[in-house]
C-alpha cells in the first residue's frame, strides 16, 4: 500500500491530508479496504489514537466508511457520479449509448494526448503492461467478461497517465456504468474473433502512439477505436432489428 511516514505538529491532520491525496489521485479507489489499524499506524509512523482521529475525520467528510467486522474502506459512493434515477434513465434510452461514446471519444482522446506528453516512464510501463495482459488474454481466449475487464484496465491506465484528477474520476465513474451494462454490454464486443482481432490492433496503435510520445497520433488512435465501437454497436442494433422483423414474418407465415 502506498503509505509513507508523516511528520507534523498535529499528526492526525497529516494523515488526513495524505489519505485525501491518495484518493484524489486515484491511487486508493472506491471500495478499497485500508490496512488494519496497527499496520497502517506503523506504516504512517503515527500513534493509533492519532490514526483513529484521522480516520474519524475522513469518515465525517464522507471519504471513508467503517464496516462492522470488516474494517475501513474508501467510500463506495465516490465511484458514483450520477444519481440512480439518471442511471435508470440512461439504461432505458438507446441514444444515451451514442452520446456516451461521443463523450468518451472527446475525453479519452484528450487523455491519450496528455498521457503521451505528461506520462512518466512508470506510467508508460503500466500502459504497456496492460496491453501485454490483453495480448496474453487474446491468445488464451478467456471468457469475454475477462477481456472486457482488461480492456477497461488499459483505458484507465491511460487516464491515470494523463495526470488530470478530475478527468480520471469522471471517467472512472463512466466506466463503472459501462461495467454494469448501463450503456451496453462490453462482453458482446469480444465474442467474435474478427472483432477481437481488430480491437487488439486498435489498442496496440494507441499504445504505440503514447510510447512514441506522439499526442496527435494518440488522440487519433483513440478516436478511430471508439469510432469502430460505435459502428459495431450500430451494426448489432441493425441485426437485432432485422432478426425481430424476420421472426414476425415467420410467425405470420406459419399462422396462415
Amino acid at each position: 500500500m502506498p503509505f509513507e511516514p508523516v511528520a507534523a505538529a498535529r499528526l492526525s491532520s497529516a494523515v488526513v491530508e495524505q489519505i485525501e491525496t491518495l484518493i484524489l489521485r486515484g491511487i486508493l479507489n472506491p471500495g478499497e479496504r485500508l490496512p488494519a489499524e496497527r499496520e497502517l499506524a506503523e506504516r504512517l509512523e503515527v500513534s493509533r489514537p492519532s490514526l483513529r482521529e484521522a480516520l474519524a475525520e475522513l469518515q465525517k467528510r464522507g471519504l471513508l466508511e467503517a464496516r462492522a467486522g470488516a474494517g475501513v474502506f474508501v467510500a463506495e459512493a465516490l465511484g458514483a457520479a450520477f444519481p440512480p434515477a439518471l442511471v435508470r434513465l440512461f439504461s432505458r434510452h438507446r441514444e444515451a449509448v451514442y452520446d456516451y461514446i461521443a463523450f468518451r471519444r472527446d475525453l479519452e482522446g484528450q487523455a491519450a494526448a496528455r498521457a503521451a506528453v505528461h506520462g512518466t516512464p512508470s506510467d508508460l510501463k503500466v500502459i504497456k503492461a496492460a496491453l501485454e495482459a490483453m495480448e496474453a488474454a487474446h491468445r488464451a481466449r478467456p471468457a469475454p467478461e475477462r477481456e472486457a475487464e482488461l480492456d477497461a484496465a488499459f483505458h484507465l491506465a491511460i487516464l491515470e497517465a494523463s495526470h488530470n484528477v478530475v478527468l480520471l474520476h469522471m471517467m472512472r465513474a463512466m466506466y463503472e456504468l459501462l461495467k454494469q451494462g448501463v450503456f451496453y454490454h462490453r462482453q458482446v464486443m469480444f465474442r467474435q474473433k474478427p472483432t477481437r482481432d481488430t480491437l487488439l490492433d486498435q489498442h496496440r496503435a494507441i499504445n504505440a502512439a503514447i510510447q512514441a510520445r506522439d499526442p496527435e497520433a494518440a488522440r487519433e488512435a483513440v478516436e478511430a477505436h471508439l469510432g469502430f465501437v460505435e459502428r459495431a454497436l450500430t451494426e448489432q442494433d441493425k441485426a437485432k432489428t432485422q432478426e425481430a422483423i424476420a421472426r414476425q414474418r415467420l410467425e405470420h407465415a406459419r399462422a396462415r
